[in-house]
């Protein structure tokens, strides 16, 4: 069908001059002069043989005429916007996965950047609660969950054993089990309760050290008891794989045994639904990754 249209130029400095009401403000958005923007709604007065605008002083108004083209541009305009963005995110795939904050925060988080540089075209949304999530109602594509790999409906992947450990800055120069003595312990809120909280009072009965053990500071997040220790603060009693990083660089150290086995870390996924290839993806990744540790 042929369109009699006046200039999509004009049409567009018309509709951001209409809604702004003010030609400078519609030179500002375009990148042009409120000059410019005049002598466009003069010609295409001109072309529509119409008054667009009632000019005044410092502003001006719609006419009858102006406000029926600006619902038709300014609709125009978004059917456009929108085609356009749905075409720059044609390629794009969305990836969900869940996981606890300490999980995210100190082993997830710091490879995300190679993630994005080798899958540029996957959108990975990580939904980082304490909450457990329910894959089979689509909140999520995958799930890191801390467990023994016992997960009804669900099919789980070993991605690394859960240890825990008593951890230190280097400061404190830890070298043996009763140095523990001279030094505040960090305490975290175990989330999920039950068998698998690894404390400083189990710690230290399987030591055979006999230590304050509920003494020191107590934060409600794994990771900022982490964070604690790095600072020098006092020994944090730790998930080994969430601080492998600061260990490789010196920020931390684990001296000595006895180590406390915790949950381990599973990858999960829904065994009787087939993975989108993005979904895929990001699990072969996540185990790879696992791998390399």
């Amino acid at each position: 069908m042929h369109r009699r249209l006046p200039s999509l130029s004009a049409l567009r400095a018309f509709e951001a001059a209409a809604r702004h009401l003010s030609f400078k403000l519609a030179a500002e958005e375009l990148s042009v002069t409120a000059t410019s923007i005049s002598h466009q709604m003069k010609a295409l007065e001109e072309a529509l043989d119409c008054r667009l605008f009632v000019r005044k002083t410092r502003a001006v108004e719609l006419t009858e005429q102006g406000r029926i083209l600006l619902q038709a541009t300014g609709a125009g305009f978004d059917a456009i916007a929108a085609g356009v963005e749905s075409l720059r995110n044609a390629g794009r795939r969305t990836v969900t996965l869940s996981t606890t904050p300490a999980f995210a925060a100190r082993w997830l988080v710091p490879r995300l950047a190679a993630f994005q540089q080798a899958h540029p075209g996957i959108d990975l949304h990580v939904q980082a609660t304490t909450q457990v999530a329910d894959l089979r109602s689509g909140g999520a594509d995958l799930a890191v969950r801390g467990g023994r790999g016992h997960y009804a409906g669900l099919q789980a992947t070993l991605l690394m054993r859960g240890d825990y450990a008593p951890v230190a800055s280097p400061r404190l120069k830890l070298r043996r089990p009763r140095d523990l003595l001279k030094h505040p312990l960090i305490h975290f809120e175990w989330q999920r309760g039950g068998s698998g909280a690894q404390t400083w009072a189990r710690w230290a009965q399987a030591a055979g050290l006999e230590l304050e053990a509920s003494a020191g500071i107590v934060f409600s997040e794994e990771s900022h008891a982490v964070q604690a220790a790095i600072a020098g603060q006092g020994v944090a009693l730790a998930s080994l794989p969430l601080v492998s990083e600061e260990i490789a660089m010196g920020l931390l150290e684990a001296p000595f045994a006895p180590l406390l086995q915790g949950f381990d870390y599973y990858l999960v996924r829904l065994e009787d639904r087939e993975l989108s290839a993005a979904a895929a993806t990001v699990e072969s990744w996540l185990t790879g990754q696992a791998t390399q540790e």
